[in-house]
This record gives structure tokens, C-alpha cells and sequence, in this order.
């Protein structure tokens, strides 16, 4: 079978790469074309488009890349037209994907969105779309089977798939040890949010100079983005495509939020939960 998969967002390639792992395993003859990141690629998918190059958040963000964002959507499109999958996967980011879904539905492809979007607390009219496009939605929370209930709409509840992923994690590094000196920073996949939230956390070393404080970097986003933001902090390091190391190891963390800080709670890590925003964007809010 033909499949095409859109992924949005950091933890979307996490949980896509374990998905394309799968369809492989039961369907090894699998033809996957995907938009996400490094990981759905590593699992053996055609990488179309990088999450690095979508992830816009906030009001005042998304207006000053309409143009592009507008681009992407027609571009998903005409290749998906292109492709004629047998099977359209959609994982999380609302935004974009119940967009495409509405469209690819009319277009006459078959539809299933894998982790559903927020809809029980926020923007709750969503599921009248979800109705329309989808054919077929796979819930991780188990709640959320009886949210969709009152709005006949009937869901497949398939488990959180962290719980899973982290629990073999911390089964195989079981040998990695707690170190009482050691912070973790977390502050997100987007360029955008690293740039708010980074900083911040980065002046919290200050206070704790016999600490050691350890930034887990975005996948995609290069070293270059980060060293003039880290300059100025001497105990302070980094580490890439290591984030669950680190947390095997800290003794707390300070974590964008996000997918990231239930990942952290997972590993057992005190935390404190961080989100800065731009002001005009907090504003209307």
C-alpha cells in the first residue's frame, strides 16, 4: 500500500517514526511519502517536507508567514494528488492537517488522523470537521473516547504511545545513574519558542552556579542557532538526539510545554513547566 503521513511538530516525528516502524513490519512492501522530521525518515519513509520549515505558533506568527504557510498547504496538495495514496495519516498539528483532510476527503482519499487534535479544551466545534473529513480517528487518552461519544462520533482508543516508548527507554538504560548536580533544559523544537523561552531558562543557571545544566537541542535546528545564545553561560553544555539520557540523569528540569513535559514525567523529573510567548499574541489570547 501507498501511504502519506503529516507530521508537524517534533514529537508528530517521534510518534510517526514509531507508526512507519510498524506499517513496515506488517506491510514490508509499504511505499511511505511523509512530512516530519529526521526520525520518519530513519524509519524508512520519503522525507518531503522537514517540521523545522512548518512550525509556526501564536497569532501574530502565523499572520507574518501566511504567505508560506498558504504555500505549504497547496504544495501538500498537488503532491499528494501526485502520489494517489491508498492512505492519508494525519498526527496531531490541527491547524494544517484538518485543513488538508477536508480537502483530500472531497478528493475522494481515504482518511485516518492518528492522535487527535485538542479539541476537548479548545475550539470544541472542530469535531463537526473531524466528522466530515476523517474516517477514522485513533485516540491516545482515554477520556477521550467519551468526549467523542456525545458527538456520535465513534473513535479507536490505541494507548499513549510515550508510556510505551519510555518504559522500554528506561528498561534498556537502566544502568544510567541520577546525577544530584545535573539540570535539564528543554525548550522546545521550534526555532521560534527557543528564541522566547531559551534565554530565560539560560539566566536560572546564574543562581546555581555548582549546578550543571544540560540543553537537549531540537532535532534540525543547527549548532550555529544555539552558540550565541550559550555564550555567556559556563555551566552550561548541550547534547543532540540525547534528550532521554538526560533526563535519566537530572535531578530536575525546566521544560518548554508541550509533548516534553509529560515525556519528563515519564522519566520521574520534578519540573518546572515553561511558556513565553510574543506580547500581541498573549494579548488576544
Amino acid at each position: 500500500m501507498k501511504y502519506y503521513i503529516i507530521a508537524g511538530e517534533a514529537s508528530g516525528d517521534l510518534h510517526g517514526s514509531n507508526l512507519i516502524r510498524e506499517l513496515k513490519k506488517r506491510d514490508p512492501a509499504a511505499d511511505i511519502r511523509c512530512w516530519g522530521g529526521d526520525l520518519m525518515k530513519a524509519a524508512g519513509a520519503n522525507l518531503v517536507k522537514h517540521y523545522a520549515d512548518l512550525a509556526f505558533m501564536g497569532f501574530v506568527e502565523v499572520v507574518a508567514n501566511l504567505r508560506t504557510i498558504l504555500r505549504n498547504l497547496d504544495f501538500c496538495k498537488q503532491d499528494i494528488r501526485r502520489f494517489q495514496p491508498d492512505l492519508l495519516i494525519f498526527i496531531d498539528y490541527p491547524g494544517f492537517n484538518l485543513r488538508v483532510a477536508s480537502w483530500a476527503k472531497r478528493e475522494g482519499f481515504k482518511t485516518v488522523y492518528y492522535i487527535s487534535p485538542q479539541v476537548w479544551a479548545w475550539k470544541e466545534n472542530r469535531v463537526k470537521t473531524i466528522k466530515e473529513s476523517i474516517d477514522k480517528m485513533l485516540v491516545i487518552l482515554p477520556f477521550e473516547l467519551d468526549f467523542y461519544k456525545k458527538w456520535n462520533y465513534p473513535v479507536t482508543y490505541v494507548g499513549h504511545p510515550l508510556a510505551e516508548v519510555i518504559s522500554r527507554f528506561k528498561e534498556q538504560h537502566a544502568s544510567i545513574p541520577r546525577n544530584a548536580r545535573l539540570i535539564a533544559l528543554l525548550p522546545g523544537s521550534r526555532k521560534q519558542e527557543i528564541l522566547k523561552k531559551l534565554p530565560v531558562m539560560l539566566e536560572t543557571s546564574r543562581f546555581f552556579p555548582t549546578y550543571n545544566f544540560v540543553v537537549a537541542k531540537a532535532p534540525g535546528v543547527s549548532d550555529e542557532f544555539y552558540a550565541p545564545l550559550l555564550a555567556a553561560y559556563p555551566n552550561v553544555s548541550t547534547t543532540t538526539n540525547a534528550t532521554y539520557e538526560v533526563l535519566m540523569q537530572a535531578e530536575a528540569a525546566l521544560v518548554t510545554s508541550g509533548t516534553a513535559t509529560l515525556e519528563t514525567a515519564l522519566f520521574g523529573v520534578p519540573e518546572v513547566v515553561c511558556y513565553k510567548g510574543n506580547k500581541i499574541s498573549y494579548l488576544i489570547a
